[in-house]
């Protein structure tokens, strides 16, 4: 699987202050995970159902200056959750979720696994995650952004609320196609929302995505 827009939007949005423990759901070839351990000091667990995504995954943990803090398990989120939720609580849980519903199936079952949800629905995601987080913790997700509505619903089903939440635009004056949102316990203070658009033009990009994504890009 190549390096997504998605997955980079994610490991650079994801909040990760006063963050210890970190938990990154589906890593394919761990690059979010390694994201925030650039970004932050946190020890970083790192899950994916697909053996050879984790063989990937750990050769690039591995080639990297956070190996000691990066640890890549090939698990599903479901039994994962039923193993950790007793013994371990992550003050942040990040995921690029599959998001292909009901569209045609590539040939490639790899690529079907990593990118529909046959293999972890949203709902079941936030419950598994709900059951490791931190009293404080945060669920940061990037998703299509027709399915804001069904976040809110999952978020009040499982007693957590958004606090932060990002509308991601290709190009000026382009609807939103992207969701990147943060879910936590309820708070007082009002949630956080603003708008990206990734470029101006054809390979021009914004300075807002800039700013947020420079540190990761080798030229930007």
């Amino acid at each position: 699987m190549k390096v997504g827009t998605d997955a980079v939007l994610l490991g650079a949005w994801a909040n990760t202050d006063q963050c210890k423990n970190i938990l990154d759901i589906g890593t394919g070839t761990g690059i979010i995970a390694l994201m925030l351990a650039q970004r932050s000091q946190a020890e970083i667990d790192a899950i994916d159902i697909d053996a050879e995504a984790c063989i990937q995954a750990k050769e690039n943990v591995a080639s990297s200056e956070f190996a000691e803090r990066v640890k890549v398990m090939q698990i599903s989120c479901s039994e994962f959750a039923r193993r950790n939720s007793s013994l371990k609580k992550y003050d942040l849980i990040v995921s690029n979720p599959p998001y292909f519903i009901n569209s045609l199936k590539c040939p490639d079952n790899k690529r079907t696994v990593a990118r529909h949800t046959d293999s972890l629905l949203l709902s079941d995601l936030v419950e598994d995650a709900c059951s490791l987080l931190s009293p404080a913790g945060r669920i940061a997700l990037v998703l299509p952004y027709e399915r804001l509505d069904e976040v809110e619903e999952l978020a009040a089903a499982n007693h957590l609320q958004i606090q932060r939440q990002t509308d991601v635009i290709p190009v000026p004056g382009a609807m939103p196609k992207r969701l990147l949102v943060e879910l936590s316990a309820p708070q007082d203070n009002i949630k956080n929302r603003n708008i990206l658009t990734i470029e101006e033009a054809r390979h021009q990009y914004t300075p807002e995505y800039i700013a947020l994504t420079k540190d990761f890009y080798l030229k930007m």
